[in-house]
Formats: structure tokens, sequence, C-alpha cells
């Protein structure tokens, strides 16, 4: 089987020591040079897309990165059938969860695995978890998985229900609300819940980025958030308390979402809890957000309700923006809620 590895950046290549920072190297290594083993797995072609930083990754840097995924899945050989069995994308972990999140949406067809690794640590050092990690990606991508996924320590997380929760620990990603697709251990666990095929789509990379995330708090003030909605937003998501609660009473945030609706600027709640479901009817302060024309993100991830607001909207374009954004945030379109 052939694979395509696609890098983008992070701490895998960068280099750094105690006396200075870590930053993106030149990129003159080949990963199969440094790790062999690998070629146990498949034969694996190298592209570099970007070096960089995963916090310095943008929307348009995700466009990108999918239509090059989009194209390898579609990329034949010789013989006519697929040229790669899998795609491999090494990446920061930083914003590794948004860029799964984004290439789950605007990869709404896949009948294979698209696997997203990294590291905590530099390939060069000698406690690195960036050997494991490679090699389990490679492993897993050669699988009847197709989803994107985010492969670390040993597990694979649906890419649009993961989220960074440690920045000290090897165990830096975890998905409160949904169940590891794969564990590996002596032997791989594959978990019934896995997607399945889809025929690979047409590839439609608008997005809109223009869009605000925005944690409520006790208080927030919301003309604050009025000032952003008359500077261009186009779509705001609001990360309340619990079931979606907001404020109602003292600086409350219901007229907020009626000034956003009377612009068609959709407003989605999503749980700033882990684990959090948004019950709009559950309280008073949801309840009002949902008469003021809220839509709920049931069990989304923060990181899934922005890309998938920000795909949404680039599709929609201009006009209906609110109706989009309530059809698409009414159905899971890649196992992002349940």
């Amino acid at each position: 089987m052939r694979l395509v590895l696609f890098h983008t950046g992070g701490t895998l290549m960068m280099r750094g020591d105690a006396l200075q920072p870590l930053a993106p190297d030149v990129y003159t290594r080949d990963l199969v040079s440094e790790l062999p083993i690998l070629r146990k797995i498949a034969d694996i072609e190298s592209r570099i897309l970007f070096n960089l930083d995963s916090s310095d990754l943008q929307p348009h840097h995700w466009v990108a990165l999918a239509e090059a995924v989009h194209g390898a899945l579609e990329a034949k050989g010789d013989d006519g059938a697929p040229r790669y069995g899998g795609v491999v994308v090494v990446h920061g972990t930083d914003t590794m969860a948004y860029t799964a999140s984004a290439l789950a949406f605007l990869l709404p067809g896949l009948d294979r695995a698209v696997i997203l690794t990294g590291s905590q640590r530099p390939l060069a050092d000698v406690r690195t978890d960036a050997r494991a990690n490679l090699v389990d990606a490679c492993h897993l991508a050669t699988m009847p998985i197709p989803e994107v996924g985010i492969c670390f320590d040993s597990r694979l997380l649906r890419g649009c229900r993961a989220t960074k929760l440690d920045a000290w620990g090897m165990t830096a990603f975890g998905s409160p609300s949904c169940a590891p697709l794969v564990e590996l251990g002596v032997g791989v666990r594959v978990g019934p819940h896995v997607l399945a095929s889809r025929p690979v789509a047409p590839f439609d990379g608008r997005i809109e980025p223009r869009v605000l995330v925005v944690r409520t708090f006790p208080g927030l003030d919301p003309s604050l958030l009025l000032g952003a909605l008359g500077s261009g937003v186009r779509g705001l998501v609001i990360e309340a308390f619990g079931a979606g609660n907001v404020p109602r009473l003292e600086n409350s945030l219901i007229p907020v979402i009626e000034a956003a609706r009377a612009i068609d600027v959709p407003v989605v709640i999503a749980s700033q809890s882990p684990r959090g479901v948004v019950e709009l009817g559950r309280y008073e302060g949801g309840s009002a957000a949902a008469r003021a024309g809220a839509i709920g993100a049931a069990d989304m991830t923060p990181e899934a309700a922005l890309t998938k607001l920000m795909i949404t909207l680039g599709r929609a374009g201009d006009g209906g923006r609110v109706v989009a954004a309530r059809e698409a945030f009414s159905a899971s379109l890649a196992g992002e809620m349940d």
C-alpha cells in the first residue's frame, strides 16, 4: 500500500533547547529515513505543504490542506486504482483540533483514513513521543477507517470531537463526548462507531473566516458583542454555561442575539463544559436565547462549532446565513455531535 504524508509543521520537526524556544526548523530530514520502520508499514510519499508553528495557521491553510488531501484521494495509479490507500498529516498540537474539525467538514465524503498526528517533543529528542505517534498514524492510515482522526498516545480520536487538554503530558488530546475510534495496545481495538465509507465528493473550499467565538463569563459586557456585530462579524459562537445558559437579567446577552438575527448573523450556542450538551429549553437563559434566534450546538466542541459555522457561511454566501446555519446545525455531518 502507498500512503501520502503531508507536512505542515509543528513540534515534531522543530529545533530548540533549554536556552532557546522551539521554532520551525529548515525541513531537510526525510521522515522515512529518520524512521526506517515506516517502510514496513507502507510505501510513503512525503510532501511539504507548510512548515509553521500551528499557532500561525489560518483558515486559508485549512483550505489548502483539504484541497491537497482531496487531490490525493482522487489520484489514480497507472492501473486506474486509487494511488494512495490513506493520508497522514504531520501537524502542530496547538491548533490540530481546529484543523481536524475543518478537514472533517471540508471533506464530507471519505472512503479512506485521513490521520493527523504530531508530538509534544521534537523527533530529534531522545525522549520524544514523535516516533510512536508517526508509526501509529501510518499504521492506522492503512486501515479501513474513513474518517478524519487525531492519532496521539496510542489512540485515534474522531477529529471533529477532539480537543487539546494537556500541554505537558503525552496524552495531549481528549474526546470527552466520544469514545476513541481506535485504541492501540498489544492488539488493535476498533470502535463500533467508526463512520461508514462515503464517496469522495467534489471539493468546495469556500469558507467565511469572519466568525467570532466568545466565552460567557460573569460581567461580560454585551456592548462589546454589539460592537463586534457592527464591525462586520458574519457569525458568532457563544460558549455558554452548562446546558447553554446565558445571562438574561443584568448584562443580558439576549439583545445581542436579537440584534444578530436582525442582520442575518447566526448565533450558535456551545457549552464551555467539556462534557456539556446544549439544551436551550432547560433553563430560562437558554430558552430566552432560543426565542431570540440562537442555534444550539448539542455536544459539539467549540472547535467543531467554529469550523462548521465558518464553512457553512462560506457556502451560504451573503444571503440566508441564519437559515443555512440552522439547517447545518440540525444534523451531524461528520459525526461531530450525537
